[in-house]
């Protein structure tokens, strides 16, 4: 598992996405999707049981696709996920990444489990 994964952020067709790509580049999988819980369906506007994020594979480079509703347009841009080991890590780099548009640090982010 690398650290950094590229994101692709959808208003809710992250699987299709998903299963598009990965029928155009040889070597390629989903490898994981997870759904809305509950209790981030109000905070998140997406109904519980959604599909939340597809994880997938193209030619071994590894991409998450996310379902975040309508506030952003999907384009050709992209964001990076960067996995950390724990909370420590993720608050340094919540202090040391600031937000490029406002020059503010970046919000406090909580350990997500799998």
């Amino acid at each position: 598992m690398k650290q950094i994964m590229p994101c692709l952020w959808f208003e809710n067709q992250a699987e299709e996405a998903a299963r598009f790509y990965t029928s155009l580049f040889k070597n390629s999988k989903i490898t994981g999707i997870t759904h809305y819980p509950a209790s981030a369906s109000a905070a998140s506007g997406r109904p519980a049981g959604s599909v939340m994020t597809v994880n997938f594979e193209l030619n071994g480079q590894e991409f998450m696709g996310l379902n975040g509703g309508p506030e952003f347009k999907f384009t050709e841009a992209i964001s990076l996920t960067v996995r950390c080991k724990d909370q420590k890590e993720i608050d340094e780099f919540c202090v040391n990444l600031p937000s490029h548009e406002r020059g503010e640090d970046l919000p406090a982010i909580s350990h997500m489990e799998r």
